[in-house]
């Protein structure tokens, strides 16, 4: 969009891609702990967004779209690793319930419910449902700002993939699906509403009848199935 003296039209650009922003954010909030506001995330990418408006030079030959995404998702997730949101005892705690999951599904010979599995970890339901709050943040994949051959900066992922991402590669496609077959119904329909269907958190608790926490939950405790089937 340019205006009459062929300059882009910052304002009407911002109002386009201000949907893109919040898009953006709501499937990071999935990954993240309660205390990070999708507010925050949408500022983020506002302010992703008009450095892109700044930068973006249509000389190299990408879309104004497509550089703006990158530059959206790049800076709410300069504004995570800014908080250092994922402290070393969360990782701990985070291989510690992918560990006893798979004890559980080596001994019993199928998923383990959310009791069994804070017994196997001598913790109470409660502790173990703090435990998959936090350890959600360890699902949100590491990206970093990086420049391309044509000079365009672009996210790229940098730590290994989850279990979803690994659906990409066509070398894993089959066991992943084999995975996910394996999980819970519940687990599974929301995997599919989140990823397939692209609904918020607020509207898989409506279809699962939970609270928005409740759903990160159950995608911290799938996510965990899936790494503690996928990454023996």
């Amino acid at each position: 969009m340019y205006t009459a003296q062929g300059k882009i039209n910052q304002t009407a650009l911002i109002e386009q891609y201000m949907p893109m922003v919040r898009r953006h954010a709501l499937s990071l909030q999935v990954r993240l702990p309660a205390s990070v506001e999708l507010d925050d995330l949408i500022q983020a990418g506002m302010l992703g967004l008009l450095d892109a408006l700044g930068r973006y030079d249509d000389s190299h030959g990408a879309s104004f779209s497509t550089y703006a995404n990158q530059r959206i998702r790049g800076a709410m997730i300069d504004e995570l690793r800014s908080r250092d949101w994922m402290p070393r005892s969360v990782r701990r705690s985070a291989r510690a319930l992918d560990q006893a999951v798979r004890r559980l599904e080596q001994q019993l010979g199928r998923a383990p419910d959310e009791r069994e599995i804070a017994r196997e970890m001598g913790i109470s339901s409660d502790e173990y449902h703090r435990l998959l709050t936090d350890s959600n943040n360890g699902f949100l994949l590491a990206y970093d700002e990086s420049e391309t051959e044509n000079g365009v900066a672009s996210v790229a992922e940098t730590s290994t993939p989850s279990p979803l991402a690994s659906l990409l590669d066509a070398d894993n496609r089959a066991n992943v699906m084999a995975a996910i077959d394996a999980l819970p119904e519940r687990e599974k329909l929301l995997l599919g509403l989140y990823y397939q269907e692209e609904l918020n958190l607020k509207e898989i608790g409506a279809v699962l009848g939970v609270s928005e926490s409740r759903v990160c939950q159950l995608h911290s405790q799938a996510v965990a199935r899936l790494r503690s089937r996928l990454n023996p």
